[in-house]
């Protein structure tokens, strides 16, 4: 009787501490939102090209104004959408930026494979125990890259840390095409005054049936730095005014990766890329939305 009595107290206790450290992540989670003066910082470190007319990237420091809004909140689930505030505080001009969604225990996973490639991979309960998967998605909503890990939180710091394939950066992938993965470092830290991604990326050269060439090491260095929010006001009545339109735009997706199978998707579809689609104020109804995303898929 005693043994059962410890055995049952024993689980009990696992339980509600597994319950209060999910709960310390989410809020750790939740503190990425608000309004933030943001750094970007990036440098090529190290280039290992055969090629003597090699030319790195240029070190980039850019700055900008931006809104992350709670989009959801919900025990196993916390989405954040950026938008980006930029130009002449007094008639700013807004664009809807990228997406983070955190999932508790996911196990359903799409991994990018190069050359607009997801795969599609199922981890068993066991891998991802305790552990929260970032998912993190394209201006127009389709996937960019994904990984898992648990939150840390010690000697007062709050980090999570996980390296998973990505396409090129934005700020590459119309100027660069001698490499076609990102391998992504990331680590988010929560901070006093709001919060830092810290990356490690590596350059890859991905060729199918054939092991990755490494080509650059690359630093990422952004400082999100809260601020009043209401300096972000015209972001967050922007939103207000679209969120609409892009929870559709969101079903939509959701259904296509409900698939569950491999992912490819087409770069660009009579000649124009998806967001130049789905950023067309006229387009808002799921039967005119829905087709377009349909398209880009093959």
């Amino acid at each position: 009787m005693k043994n059962t009595i410890y055995i049952v107290t024993f689980l009990l206790v696992g339980i509600l501490t597994a319950q209060n450290k999910q709960k310390q992540d989410a809020e750790a989670i939740k503190k990425m939102c608000g309004c933030f003066e943001v750094t970007f910082n990036f440098a090529e470190t190290f280039n290992y090209s055969q090629d003597s007319l090699y030319k790195p990237s240029e070190t980039k420091v850019d700055k900008g104004l931006e809104w992350a809004e709670l989009i959801t909140d919900k025990k196993n689930e916390v989405a954040i959408q950026h938008i980006l505030q930029v130009g002449n505080p007094t008639d700013p001009h807004i664009v809807k930026h990228w997406r983070q969604d955190w999932i508790y225990e996911n196990q359903d996973f799409y991994m990018y494979n190069g050359d607009n490639q997801w795969d599609y991979l199922h981890k068993p309960k066991k891998k991802i125990d305790g552990q929260w998967t970032q998912k993190v998605y394209q201006v127009d909503d389709s996937p960019r890259y994904e990984g898992t890990a648990s939150w840390v939180h010690v000697d007062g710091k709050s980090y999570w840390e996980n390296t998973t394939p990505a396409p090129l950066a934005r700020r590459e992938y119309t100027i660069r095409s001698d490499y076609n993965v990102l391998v992504r470092g990331n680590r988010h830290e929560i901070t006093e005054n709001g919060w830092v991604h810290d990356q490690d990326n590596d350059k890859v050269i991905r060729v199918q049936n054939a092991e990755d060439v490494l080509l650059a090491k690359e630093k990422g260095y952004n400082v999100y730095k809260r601020v009043d929010d209401n300096r972000c006001q015209a972001a967050a009545n922007w939103w207000k005014e679209h969120q609409a339109k892009w929870a559709t735009v969101r079903t939509k997706w959701s259904e296509v990766f409900a698939r569950n199978k491999d992912l490819v998707l087409k770069e660009k579809v009579d000649n124009k890329v998806l967001f130049k689609y789905l950023f067309d104020d006229e387009l808002t109804e799921a039967q005119e939305i829905n087709p377009i995303i349909e398209s880009f898929v093959k």
